[in-house]
């Protein structure tokens, strides 16, 4: 049977920690779905079809990843493209508050989904999108912390 993992979140941007993640689960899934969830209620700061198009860049060399977007809870779209698994990746204990109440919640609704938790890389522990979208927002260059490379705000 086929391992598919969906990584989901809302990448504003995808960052070398999210990368870490998808590259680590390669040796662990043999399909794993990276799903931009799209909400309604909150502006994005990178348009979702710049950051699709960024991650399909960053995975060309990987035919086992795939990216998707969506608009509907997780677990129902983990199940519709027949992943098994949730990946995540965890910095901190806060992560794993945050994350292991969600899991719960993605068992009720699709109760054969397992989620997977990646500590993330040390290095990469201190990155995150809100800090990225920070600095690029008030001109700073950002790409030590991306897999590819963002044009600045003018």
């Amino acid at each position: 049977m086929k391992r598919t993992a969906l990584f989901p979140g809302s990448f504003d941007p995808f960052t070398k920690g999210h990368e870490d993640i998808v590259r680590r689960g390669l040796k662990l899934f043999d399909e794993i779905i990276i799903g931009i969830g799209r909400n309604v209620r909150k502006e994005r700061y990178f348009p979702l079809e710049q950051m699709i198009q960024l991650i399909e860049e960053a995975f060309s060399d990987e035919p086992a990843v795939r990216i998707i977007s969506y608009e509907d809870l997780t677990a129902s779209v983990a199940r519709s493209e027949g992943a098994r698994f949730l990946l995540r990746g965890l910095r901190n204990t806060t992560d794993f508050e945050y994350e292991n109440g969600i899991s719960q919640v993605n068992r009720f609704v699709y109760e054969e989904v397992e989620t997977v938790f990646l500590i993330t890389s040390p290095h990469l522990a201190p990155i995150s999108s809100s800090i990225i979208r920070d600095l690029h927002r008030y001109g700073q260059n950002v790409d030590e912390f991306l897999p590819y490379k963002l044009v600045q705000p003018s």
